[in-house]
């Protein structure tokens, strides 16, 4: 009669560790806060306070979106610009731009209503942050002469529109792939009552405005 085999002892695996939940720990934890937010909080609040006498910080004005517009009227002749400014918008802010279109026909320049002629894109929360920290330490000083920016282009409730000439001085621009040189306006919105306060919360953000 057969005797049945006693079963050996099961050897154990040799195989690394499972770290798929130490990584899926790591991966959970919060990404820092964006490091302009985090100035906002701790050093331009108090400074404001002081400034302004405001009652509690309540009152303080906030950045509450940055409205980036390129306006491309060359497109009603050459459609392709559209596509060359979807993408460098989409690598200047991160974000998938909106393709602005004419709302009325003008004859004199052969527009049609409903044709592409821009692209705009709307920050808010980080991307809002990330973006204004690179503008002001990054691309800002590498427009050829620069000296600042204007102090008055406000619109009297403590909004702020910036015009840069070209695309070019946004280090995420690949040079070698840019088609023509493009202009657009950056717009902060905040939530200032005045321009003189307005004014105040981007310089202690970092803008560098003019002297004068």
């Amino acid at each position: 009669m057969a005797t049945r085999k006693a079963p050996g002892k099961k050897k154990e695996s040799t195989l690394p560790a499972d770290t798929s939940v130490a990584a899926d720990a790591a991966s959970s934890e919060p990404a820092p806060p964006p490091r302009l937010r985090k100035k906002y909080a701790d050093e331009v609040v108090p400074a404001l306070l002081k400034e302004f006498s405001y009652g509690n910080k309540m009152e303080v004005p906030q950045l509450e979106k940055i409205v980036l517009n390129m306006g491309l009227g060359k497109a009603v002749q050459n459609p392709k610009i559209i596509e060359f400014a979807v993408e460098e918008m989409r690598a200047i802010t991160g974000q998938k731009p909106v393709v602005t279109r004419s709302k009325k026909a003008i004859a004199a320049f052969k527009l049609r209503a409903g044709l592409p002629i821009g692209v705009m894109v709307t920050l808010r929360r980080e991307r809002m942050w990330e973006f204004l920290d690179r503008l002001v330490n990054l691309s800002l000083p590498r427009t050829r002469d620069f000296r600042g920016v204007a102090r008055k282009a406000f619109d009297g409730r403590g909004n702020y529109t910036l015009g840069v000439r070209e695309q070019i001085i946004f280090p995420e621009i690949n040079y070698d792939r840019v088609d023509s040189v493009k202009g657009m306006n950056i717009s902060f919105i905040t939530t200032a009552k005045t321009d003189a306060e307005g004014r105040s919360l981007l310089a202690h953000l970092g803008m560098p405005f003019r002297a004068a």
